[in-house]
């Protein structure tokens, strides 16, 4: 049997190439994913070890909790502490550090890296040994600043020249006194580094005298365990905690190792979409492999092989062809792997040099993948020949499937269709978390349910195409027959495509009414022509909102500004607003009572005052962070957003409690409203500043849009894979249907029908078989759309589903093309069959 298996598989190469791309193709996207994350994730972890090397132990402010009323907040690391730190025995040094956002422009004034990577820092005396300088000198004084090589060289900056750069507000033009390397992760991944010296430092990033971190370096022979207790000792515990470099290490690995899951996971999934896929294309082909084998297998049977015996050798060639589709995909994988990091580097983002990663897990997996879902998917078609009695397969009366079984097929498909939208309409009226997961069980189950109801919906629907078949006369006629001809082989078919189209159109549906929903957000709770925010959305100094203030053609503006509280023995956030312009600003929906906000009354959003039972005229205290409390009156409670939301009070009165006071963003209304010329006026205002962003309504729209976009282009061109998968089972099949029909396609070649018709006959059989699997998926994309919507609404008041009709045409269309193209190739061979070889044929 097991020879027989094998010269089976080699006997019949041509037809087992669709099933080994099928499975290749799967197993290339898990094994690229893996090579890839691995890869990136190495590197990332191999630089910033890097970055730990002169720190044997890292000492870091503890925070303080906060007791009764009192705000709490991190102690600080003085210079005293410093000091002390460095005459601890085993020190060999101690270096203060000062970290902050600071953004650089280019020539051109635009922000050099990227919105989030953009980081400033101290250089540490006169010969910092993190940061070997290349070029030039250390910082001295304010008007002197450092940049990292790879930053200056994208830049087009060298020593001497004048660099435009902000940290949280004004423009800074200090020159560049030097360049210098540097094993920062972030510069690596297209970030920028900027350092000062300690002094200035300090000032610019609000730490005057005081420090983020101390690194202390251990002298020669002392460990860092060791260190690490001694300085325990002779620091105050409640103010300070300390870490070994090795431990920062590690957990630098572990949060890069995290971080890379995220995109790990999401990139299986869609292999898994992609195997999934070819599951359906795997067991299609051999049923009919094992179909056109059924007089083969039977003499077996009838010479005496066991059930058992044909079932494994079913098993062996699948086992053969997974093996090969395994090697070959695991091959195909690492080019996807590379392919990959070089494309990202395309794209702009800089990533650490390292080499490709192929560890023996991603081998395993790459060949127990290809391996296990090709057996897996033959198991069923090798049982299924195997119990099917000699005599009866000899002569071919196990063709038709029974009644018992097409009704047990039909309830089962029934009870899991049900289930599924029952539990995904459940999950529109839960929470968010239980709801996603509720959502995510009822899918599966109602995909299930339409794929085995398939062959039952492929009549009726495959009938509604009957009137546009007609036109195309005998052809058109043969080709609606074949296609319910086997509505098992049918549905396999068209499920594969419908799994693509389902994803594709679910996630157009929910980003375009997010889309929506967010611009109407936008314009309904905002009346201010423009909001001003740091690039990084850090917090921008008070001196923008004075600038703004003055500003040519404003009207009204008011800066948002957060300070945290203790109210009812719990910390909220306050957002100090200008009171008198507030109302002018924004038009948040007003629930009960009225939008005013001035002395000691508040608004709160309908969250907080629901927490807290208030309503207007409750009166509770706030303890603010210097310790001093206010008593303070709800005016109104408003319908919050992701825009605005919480307990919004007058400046007046929440400044004055704060230490440092920073705002996250200003809101401005001009006196002819949003325009390019006013824009540009609020812009010099601030001194062309690279940190902080301008925006209009329509700006902050195109932001979000284009978020959704990159998305959108990503899930495209992941579940692609999943398309040309589908592709692949298609040709298959037509391929199959053309060898089992060669005596019918002789037959009516030798009673005239010409070879174009019997080409048009197929490529219309893949048509509607195409467009039957493209309308599935769309329907099901929309369902699960709209229930993912509902979810959503009720976090998002102004969410309001919003059907792509164009781009759901586009998706039919590209159905119907995927069908045109699957079908050359098989159309092109029944066309070509010689007429009397195929009515001799058995």
């Amino acid at each position: 049997m097991f020879r027989t298996a094998l010269r089976n598989v080699l006997a019949h190469k041509a037809r087992l190439l669709m099933t080994v791309l099928a499975v290749m193709l799967g197993v290339a996207f898990v094994a690229g994913t893996l090579v890839f994350t691995n890869t990136i994730s190495d590197a990332y972890q191999k630089s910033s070890a890097k970055g730990f090397e002169r720190v044997d132990v890292a000492v870091r402010p503890e925070y303080q909790d906060s007791e009764g009323n009192k705000v709490g907040k991190s102690a600080e690391l003085t210079q005293a502490l410093l000091d002390r730190a460095a005459e601890v025995p085993g020190a060999a040094s101690a270096t203060g550090v000062v970290t902050g956002f600071t953004a650089v422009a280019d020539q051109d004034g635009k922000l050099v890296g990227g919105d989030w990577q953009s980081a400033g820092g101290n250089y540490w005396g006169a010969k910092d040994p993190r940061y070997p300088l290349v070029d030039g000198h250390a910082p001295r004084g304010k008007g002197e600043v450092l940049l990292d090589s790879e930053t200056a060289k994208r830049a087009g900056y060298k020593v001497g020249d004048t660099v435009r750069l902000s940290v949280d507000g004004p423009v800074l033009t200090p020159v560049v006194s030097g360049i210098f390397t540097t094993d920062d992760g972030n510069v690596a991944a297209g970030g920028s580094l900027t350092l000062f010296d300690t002094p200035t430092a300090q000032a610019l990033f609000g730490k005057k005298g005081t420090y983020d971190e101390i690194d202390v370096q251990a002298a020669a022979g002392t460990g860092q365990a060791a260190l690490k207790a001694r300085l325990d000792k002779a620091l105050p515990a409640k103010l300070v905690d300390t870490t070994t470099g090795r431990r920062l290490a590690d957990d630098q690995a572990e949060a890069i190792s995290s971080s890379m899951s995220g995109l790990k996971q999401a990139l299986l999934v869609f292999a898994g979409i992609a195997l999934f896929v070819g599951t359906f294309i795997i067991a299609n082909t051999f049923t009919m492999l094992v179909a056109q084998r059924t007089r083969e297998l039977a003499l077996m049977r009838a010479v005496g092989a066991s059930r058992r015996q044909v079932t494994r050798s079913v098993l062996i060639e699948a086992f053969a062809v997974g093996t090969v589709a395994g090697v070959t995909g695991l091959a195909a994988g690492v080019g996807i792997g590379a392919g990959l990091r070089s494309l990202l580097g395309s794209f702009g983002a800089s990533l650490p040099d390292g080499p490709l990663v192929i560890s023996p897990g991603t081998v395993a997996t790459a060949l127990a993948v290809g391996i296990l879902i090709t057996m897996l998917a033959a198991w069923l078609p090798g049982r299924r020949a195997a119990k099917i009695p000699p005599v009866a397969a000899m002569s071919s009366v196990h063709a038709k499937a029974t009644t018992k079984s097409l009704v047990l097929r039909n309830t089962l498909g029934s009870l899991f269709a049900a289930a599924g939208v029952a539990v995904v309409l459940a999950g529109t009226g839960m929470a968010t978390d239980t709801g996603q997961a509720a959502m995510g069980i009822g899918a599966v189950l109602l995909i299930i349910g339409v794929f085995v109801l398939t062959p039952l919906l492929s009549r009726p629907l495959i009938a509604a195409a009957s009137p546009v078949l007609r036109v195309f006369g005998v052809s058109g006629k043969l080709a609606r027959q074949n296609s319910v001809r086997n509505p098992r082989r049918t549905a396999a078919t068209a499920s594969a495509l419908m799994i693509g189209l389902t994803l594709i159109t679910g996630m157009t549906v929910m980003a375009g009414s997010l889309q929506t929903s967010i611009d109407k957000m936008a314009s309904s709770a905002i009346r201010a022509d423009y909001v001003v925010s740091m690039a990084n959305r850090g917090p921008l100094s008070p001196d923008v909102a004075r600038k703004l203030a003055g500003a040519d053609g404003v009207t009204d503006s008011s800066p948002l500004r957060n300070g945290e509280s203790r109210i009812d023995g719990a910390t909220e956030f306050l957002t100090g607003v200008d009171g008198a312009a507030i109302g002018k600003l924004t038009d948040l929906k007003v629930t009960d009572g009225s939008f005013s906000v001035g002395g000691t009354r508040v608004v709160v959003d309908e969250d907080r005052a629901e927490d807290h039972g208030w309503k207007p005229g409750s009166r509770f205290t706030a303890h603010f962070e210097d310790g001093k409390a206010q008593r303070l009156t709800v005016a109104g409670v408003y319908e919050g957003n992701d825009m605005l939301n919480g307990i919004l009070l007058d400046n007046k009165v929440l400044t004055p409690h704060l230490t440092d006071p920073a705002d996250m963003q200003v809101m401005v209304k001009t006196a002819d409203g949003a325009s390019d010329s006013a824009k540009d006026g609020l812009e010099k205002v601030l001194g062309s500043n690279p940190a902080i962003k301008v925006q209009d309504k329509q700006d902050i729209s195109d932001e979000i849009a284009k978020m959704f976009t990159l998305m959108l282009n990503l899930v495209y061109g992941l579940l692609g894979m999943a398309v040309i998968v589908a592709v692949l089972g298609v040709i298959n099949t037509l391929a199959m249907s053309v060898f089992e029909r060669a005596q019918e396609i002789g037959m009516l070649r030798a009673i005239g029908l010409e070879r174009r018709a019997v080409k048009r006959m197929v490529r219309l059989e893949s048509l509607v078989i195409s467009l039957f699997g493209g309308v599935l998926g769309i329907g099901l994309g929309v369902f699960f759309g709209w229930a993912a919507g509902e979810l959503l609404g009720t976090k998002m008041p102004t969410y309001e589903l919003v059907l792509p009709w164009g781009r759901m045409a586009v998706f039919l269309l590209l159905a119907g093309g995927v069908g045109v193209l699957a079908a050359l190739w098989p159309a092109r061979r029944a066309a070509r069959l010689n007429m009397l070889a195929a009515i001799k044929a058995e």
